[in-house]
């Protein structure tokens, strides 16, 4: 089964058990600090996951609800004690997520606040005034712009909310992941919210490798079912080409294509004899005239 915490939010996938649930329901869902509530948001799937998946711990309950509702709200108590602080002490740290444990091992209470800057901050100052005004334990932690971005949430170019914050841990992105997918060398072009290269380029990267491995490239003639002609583009998304014939472009499906032997080389396994190569004669050599005085010319 997948559960989120929020809606809309990152998944995470629980083995279901002999828990009775539907999609929507609320779950308890086992944490470093105690079972949390959250909703299901499908089930009965058979799927394959690295690891021993936890178990889910039952059905929430009414005081299960009413502790997560209590929760919330204090998070967001903290989130504006927090900022209005950051803004007291004039430092140049931007508050982007708040975490709220009301229960745990070694301490009886004990609120985490996120914060992005562009470098150290001395924070000695307003580690006290948080510990007054909030009156429990206080871990101030800071993260980088990607997961800033997932802390904060969005919408990105796509329409669609941001990677970071649905899909979790995000694989390295790399420029020449962008330059193999033929995207813009511009970087402001290729940059996200927290701006860095957009997660998607990673996502994809494997996919386009596995179609340039497969498929003809750009300028070679290939045979298709509406004749020969030559590529003049990729779509990689569709899985075809398209291609230049004499009646126009077409677009068709790499597998409907075959490539074409160059002009005077037979293909391979077909039985065009091998013409013989001879070995060329070497000029014969002409020989050096010596003058009187012994010197060459």
């Amino acid at each position: 089964m997948a559960v989120a915490f929020q809606r809309h939010g990152r998944l995470y996938y629980l083995d279901p058990g002999d828990v009775a649930c539907g999609v929507g329901d609320w779950v308890l869902v086992p944490t470093g600090s105690g079972p949390e509530v959250a909703q299901c948001v499908w089930i009965d799937r058979e799927a394959e996951f690295p690891g021993e998946l936890p178990r889910c711990a039952g059905l929430a309950e009414v005081d299960d609800l009413a502790r997560d509702a209590a929760n919330a709200t204090r998070r967001a108590e903290i989130l504006a004690v927090a900022a209005e602080l950051v803004r007291t002490h004039d430092l140049p740290m931007r508050i982007v997520g708040v975490d709220y444990l009301d229960r745990g091992t070694d301490f009886d209470v004990q609120s985490v606040v996120y914060f992005a800057a562009p470098g150290r901050v001395d924070f000695r100052a307003l580690l006290g005034d948080l510990a007054r005004a909030l009156r429990s334990r206080i871990d101030l932690r800071q993260v980088g712009p990607r997961d800033a971005a997932a802390l904060l949430g969005g919408v990105a170019p796509c329409g669609r909310e941001f990677c970071c914050a649905v899909r979790g841990t995000v694989p390295a992105v790399t420029p020449r992941q962008a330059r193999a997918q033929n995207l813009s060398p511009n970087p402001a072009q290729l940059a996200g919210a927290c701006g860095r290269l957009m997660c998607c380029v990673a996502y994809e990267a494997d996919t386009y490798e596995a179609f340039s491995a497969s498929a003809p490239s750009v300028g070679e003639s290939v045979s298709t079912p509406e004749g020969t002609g030559v590529v003049i583009g990729h779509v990689v998304p569709a899985d075809a080409l398209d291609v230049r014939l004499k009646s126009g472009v077409q677009r068709c499906s790499v597998s409907s294509c075959a490539r074409m032997a160059p002009r005077g080389v037979a293909r391979v396994g077909s039985d065009l004899p091998t013409p013989e190569l001879t070995k060329p004669r070497s000029a014969a050599r002409i020989p050096r005239s010596r003058p009187a005085d012994g010197t060459t010319r």
